[in-house]
């Protein structure tokens, strides 16, 4: 077995009694089930653990992630895990996390081609689409990746609006909130866009449902 695979396992086994030194009880929870007040649809990028940067321990937060923290609503994979979070696990907030610097972005932004991945990057270039005349705008490249990439989340979640088991639930009463946040990898912190929904309401009228049987 390759040795950076062993250093894999040896680090579960130290994590393990760390974890149990500091909290004898603490798998013997975990094993009894999952009740995460939050979701967390980010981007796959090795470098933004969604327990870790919000020091959060197993269990706090449900995960859902692909390359620059798409939701596209033909996704069934993500379309799932939103479902599950909303109707059996009940969590009370969605957070959509992008960050800078964000590879997939960034790549959308240029007219290069990535093979199979070109296919994935035309739902970000629909974003870029959407707000070209700011993006345009910003001279610096590095400035407007970084624009993109936020306008990408307030266009994420935007589209976690549209999806209609979660106006459903709000129908049903307040939660989810829905939330927009950026990571830096430059200093750790977390920037939130303050662009939080928790009902239809800004969305065109188009997109908001009516559990009103014609």
């Amino acid at each position: 077995m390759a040795e950076s695979i062993k250093d894999l396992i040896k680090g579960n086994q130290d994590w393990v009694e760390n974890t149990k030194q500091k909290d004898p009880s603490f798998f013997d929870r975990l094993a009894q089930g999952q009740s995460p007040q939050f979701l967390w649809i980010g981007c796959s990028d090795s470098r933004v653990p969604a327990t870790e940067i919000t020091n959060r321990m197993p269990g706090s937060i449900f995960v859902q992630r692909n390359i620059a923290n798409v939701v596209h609503h033909t996704d069934s994979n993500l379309l799932s895990v939103v479902y599950y979070a909303v109707k059996v696990l009940k969590v009370k907030h969605i957070i959509v996390c992008g960050h800078y610097g964000c590879g997939g972005v960034l790549a959308a932004m240029s007219n290069n081609s990535y093979g199979y991945l070109d296919n994935w990057l035309v739902n970000i270039k629909n974003v870029y689409r959407m707000h070209k005349k700011e993006l345009d705008a910003i001279e610096d490249e590095h400035a407007r990746g970084n624009r993109f990439v936020e306008l990408n989340v307030q266009e994420q979640v935007n589209n976690l609006c549209m999806v209609s088991f979660i106006q459903e639930e709000w129908e049903n009463g307040e939660f989810p909130y829905i939330h927009g946040w950026v990571y830096s990898l430059k200093d750790g912190l977390i920037k939130d866009l303050d662009i939080t929904k928790h009902s239809p309401a800004h969305l065109a009228s188009v997109y908001q449902y009516s559990s009103n049987q014609v």
